[in-house]
């Protein structure tokens, strides 16, 4: 039997040596459930890190690691010299829910869907059944691969994890980056034309910025990615939509807008266009390039979805050799959504007026992550995995494309690649996407990928979502009570 002396000296704590649990975790969890359950008042000294250890036959770093993370936690205090103490209990409350308004239960009765609910939502902690959201499932990547490069990252860091990064970005990552742009007829000098951002979405916001002013006009693809709308209104640009037909651009319409807006700047995906899966056709970007250059207004070319196309895409920048157009890709879709690293390529003097807004925004972006992305590439390992990864979301897409169509969903024309289904539902889907939402299943309706905000048919499903069989059945419910009239 436990010595009842050690057992008030250590609080009742017992080290269990066949848990799963580490030393400190037990420790941890052992004391802040007598705190919050009042064993422990507030003012209380605990036992010292000596006594406990000596009591409880465990190190004193174990012991002084479980203290460090209470009081990381807010439940202890330490006062030099004297020990750690407990904190007052107001001080260790959960923190208040959400009011019940916010959730999802009461969409269907909010005025709109809008970018902010879906963007919200899309990372929600647990949020399972998304057929709206931008990420791959974790599942599909190599978790293996990553852990690799970080831990060969971590033994050759050294001191550069302890200081900022240059403000152009990682200079081996823009190496490797203007390497692989180069063999893909990309111009891009890695001093030059190179600087990394965090994110294709903050790549995006500098170049607004640094190129575009309130009141100026931006053309947007419609359909189009709907962030960009959204960040640009917010800068009080006028947003113009651009239609977008299967081979690109609407040239006609592109001509006749620039002509009466003279604008700034045009956004597009080239790419595997998001939501619609389709890429530039030659001869639309030879057009696209010819009108930029006539209206005088620069090109920027979102690539965020270019690596699931096989091959080497039509690419502007390429065409173009970096002279009106700003090249803007990244990895949080084919390496992990935490990695926040991407890169702009563009013509020398727009570079150094980037890093500059850069500088102003944020200073240099994140060292460790750029460190992380490059040893990925270097090693040689992401192009295999990339093939895998396409060819996953190439069946998963033929797959939730024909599901859809059992359910009467059918999109205007097959996409080329990618991972989302652009389908048309038969109904409002903004109408569908709150009830949706009530039921806990994101959708992204159509409206949202306009910059006009009109009501529409059109549907983003993410084709991840063919492995949610319970999501494919809501949806089946949702849309056959809607088309059976039975809605109030």
């Amino acid at each position: 039997m436990p010595d009842p002396v050690n057992q008030i000296q250590t609080l009742g704590w017992r080290p269990l040596r066949s848990s799963p649990l580490s030393l400190v975790e037990q420790l941890v969890g052992h004391y802040a459930s007598l705190i919050r359950q009042h064993g422990l008042r507030a003012g209380m000294r605990l036992p010292s890190v000596r006594s406990l250890a000596e009591q409880a036959g465990v190190s004193r770093d174990t012991v002084v690691q479980a203290y460090d993370r209470l009081a990381a936690q807010g439940l202890v205090h330490s006062r030099r010299g004297a020990g750690f103490f407990v904190n007052a209990l107001r001080q260790v409350q959960a923190e208040a829910p959400m009011p019940e308004a916010s959730g999802p239960s009461t969409l269907a009765h909010s005025a709109a869907f809008d970018t902010a609910y879906l963007l919200r939502n899309m990372f929600r902690e647990g949020q399972g059944q998304a057929g709206g959201a931008g990420l791959l499932p974790p599942s599909w990547m190599d978790m293996d691969m990553l852990s690799s490069a970080l831990r060969a990252m971590g033994r050759s860091a050294g001191p550069s994890l302890l200081s900022y990064g240059l403000p152009q970005g990682f200079a081996p990552l823009r190496q490797q980056l203007a390497s692989q742009l180069q063999a893909q007829d990309v111009p891009a000098h890695p001093e030059r034309n190179l600087m990394t951002v965090a994110g294709v979405t903050q790549g995006l916001d500098l170049i607004a910025r640094s190129l575009v002013r309130a009141g100026d006009t931006v053309l947007v693809e419609d359909p189009g990615w709907f962030l960009v709308f959204g960040r640009l209104m917010a800068q009080g640009v006028n947003v113009v939509g651009v239609p977008r037909l299967p081979g690109g651009p609407d040239v006609e319409a592109l001509e006749r807008l620039a002509r009466q807006h003279a604008p700034k700047l045009f956004i597009l995906n080239t790419a595997v266009h998001n939501p619609t899966g389709h890429s530039l056709s030659a001869g639309v970007a030879h057009q696209v390039l010819r009108i930029a250059e006539q209206h005088d207004f620069y090109l920027a070319e979102d690539d965020t979805y270019a690596d699931f196309l096989p091959g080497t895409p039509v690419r502007l920048a390429a065409m173009d050799r970096l002279q009106r157009v700003l090249l803007i890709g990244g990895y949080s879709k084919t390496l992990a959504g935490s990695l926040r690293v991407g890169y702009v390529a563009a013509h020398e003097q727009l570079i150094h007026k980037l890093v500059d807004y850069k500088l102003l925004g944020g200073l240099t972006s994140a060292l460790p992550g750029e460190q992380l992305v490059h040893r990925v590439l270097a090693d040689g390992q992401y192009r295999k995995h990339v093939e895998r990864l396409r060819e996953r979301v190439d069946r998963a897409r033929s797959r939730c494309l024909r599901q859809l169509e059992a359910l009467g969903c059918r999109p205007l024309q097959e996409p080329q690649a990618g991972m989302f289904a652009w389908v048309d539902c038969g109904m409002d889907s903004e109408v569908l996407a709150r009830h949706a939402a009530a039921q806990g299943l994101l959708l992204a309706p159509g409206l949202l990928f306009s910059p006009a905000q009109q009501s529409s048919s059109m549907l983003r499903i993410s084709v991840p979502m063919v492995e949610q069989p319970k999501a494919f059945s809501k949806l089946g419910q949702l849309l056959a009570h809607y088309r059976d009239g039975r809605h109030s």
